[in-house]
């Protein structure tokens, strides 16, 4: 077998989750694809923005990165936030 510097790559199968969000949170989203568009002259629908948005999400957890790291357990948690999304407190 050969010695390739690149790895076997990782499975790239996509995974489809559907979820509900509040009245506020989409449009949220909505405001967020039109800011989108005015700043970078391309336009990107909701869907299309929010895998993106959850990946730099989960990126900048530090909580979770560590928790990932250090390979928690099934019964892991971490501090909750007082904050519910979409419900206007944040």
């Amino acid at each position: 077998m050969s010695n390739l510097k690149l790895g076997k790559l990782p499975d790239r199968t996509p995974s489809k989750i559907t979820i509900t969000v509040s009245a506020d949170l989409s449009q949220a989203l909505k405001d967020y694809a039109t800011l989108y568009r005015q700043t970078y002259g391309e336009s990107e629908t909701v869907a299309e923005l929010i895998p993106f948005m959850l990946a730099e999400f989960l990126e900048g957890d530090r909580a979770f990165a560590k928790a990932r790291r250090e390979g928690f357990s099934a019964n892991f948690t971490i501090e909750k936030s007082r904050r519910v999304p979409g419900s206007g407190s944040e």
